[in-house]
């Protein structure tokens, strides 16, 4: 197995691995209130996230406010290799997403300004030591930071738009997997940050009604760039070290962009439904490539100067739906579902992202211990359905700098907020 089955099967930890609500490396955990109600939101104006899931919605906002919430996601990842053998499993990692969002305005006024702090890809993943993909992954870790400042505007009673400006502000990468030599194994790591990088996240509301609102929002592509990132390579025989030279690597990495379309229906004071479907354009992301480099100048690391591995992603649907019920003016109980659509083809999947179809369960709770002060507490579970790519898959598809095999994988994901209005 060469060299370049590594590099390439950690590209999509430049921003994110499969870890938490999303199909391919997308993590959707907008706060605690919304996915107690599976995720949706689009349509509806409740709270301070609106900012992050449809800045029209933001106006409509009586409230000036704080929240914040964090999620405990827990991955179980199962691999029985095509060859037979016994199954694998993902030594446990936690990774927490976090989001804060506030805003302030005339509290009747049409005027809303907001900022909003969130996670939108972290991750943690590490296989267990000598499994059989250890040639194309061992272990990945990422963190990123978003900064969204947000205005938005009440057009009239019934109509708003808003929009913000997302900021990749800050961002890390680890990859770790093992380099196949002729009477040992070596070890290579991949270590960088994040350049700076900017998108636009714009949406308009619309609520012809007191039972009825309705709302659109977009969310541009963002191209994730890692430049002088560290390259480490240990365990190498003498006679080979000639090929590993390059000690730094540059990469991009396609946040692809997404159309999201929610409706709320408010059929009695008590009772809040909403239905979005978000559609992500992930035939951005077409092929990994890793540039390696030393003193400026193009270097060999393996087999050459630059690595590709193909992605070939196919754009996908997310269906939410879910409610909210206030048993009195202090307590409320939310449910929700949703399903989720893979973007990655047969014969693509690699160890980061061991993606399929997956269906979401949510429940969660909220508490409003005095008129201001409120906490939410949610529960996610997603069973990604269990995939088993072949070899004749990868062969077929020139993909053979991944494993063949089954992959399981079941995610729970608790979470807590505060909320503060003023």
């Amino acid at each position: 197995m060469k060299l370049k089955t590594l590099l390439l099967a950690g590209g999509a930890v430049l921003v994110g691995a499969s870890s938490a609500n999303a199909g391919g490396f997308q993590v959707y955990l907008p706060s605690q209130q919304s996915i107690g109600m599976g995720g949706v939101g689009v349509g509806l104006s409740m709270e301070q996230a609106a900012q992050f899931m449809n800045p029209g919605a933001m106006a409509m906002l009586r409230q000036n406010g704080v929240q914040v919430g964090m999620s405990f996601t827990f991955a179980r990842v199962a691999f029985r290799p095509a060859s037979g053998g016994e199954q694998r499993q993902l030594e446990n990692s936690t990774v927490t997403p976090f989001n804060v969002y506030a805003s302030f305005g005339p509290k009747e006024g049409k005027f809303r300004a907001g900022i909003s702090v969130y996670t939108p890809y972290g991750s943690s993943l590490k296989y267990e030591k000598g499994w059989e993909g250890r040639f194309a992954l061992n272990e990945i870790t990422l963190r990123a930071v978003y900064i969204q400042p947000t205005v938005s505007y009440a057009l009239t009673d019934q109509l708003s738009v808003g929009a913000g400006l997302m900021i990749l502000s800050s961002g890390s990468v680890n990859l770790q997997r093992t380099v196949p030599l002729p009477s040992a194994e070596g070890q290579i790591e991949l270590d960088g940050k994040t350049k700076t990088a900017f998108g636009v996240n714009a949406g308009i509301f619309f609520k012809p009604s007191d039972k009825l609102s309705l709302g659109i929002s977009y969310r541009s592509k963002i191209d994730a760039k890692v430049e002088g990132g560290d390259v480490t390579v240990s365990g190498i025989t003498p006679a080979l070290q000639s090929r590993f030279v390059g000690n730094k690597f540059d990469a991009t990495l396609p946040l692809p962009a997404t159309v999201n379309v929610g409706i709320g229906i408010t059929p009695t004071e008590k009772l809040t439904v909403g239905f979005d479907v978000n559609f992500t354009q992930w035939s951005e992301y077409r092929a990994l490539r890793f540039d390696f480099t030393k003193d400026g100048q193009p270097a060999q690391v393996g087999t050459g100067t630059f690595s590709e591995s193909k992605r070939s992603y196919e754009d996908a649907l997310t269906f939410r739906l879910g409610g909210q019920y206030m048993v009195n003016d202090k307590l409320a109980v939310r449910l929700g579902t949703g399903y989720d659509m893979s973007p990655v083809r047969d014969g693509y999947m690699t160890p980061e992202t061991p993606d399929n179809n997956r269906v979401i369960a949510t429940a969660g709770v909220g508490y409003n211990v005095t008129e201001r002060l409120g906490v939410d507490a949610s529960f996610m579970f997603q069973a990604i359905q269990k995939r088993t790519q072949t070899e004749s898959d990868l062969l077929n598809n020139g993909t053979t700098d991944r494993p063949a095999g089954t992959y399981r994988t079941n995610i729970s994901i608790p979470g807590i907020g505060l909320r503060y209005n003023f």
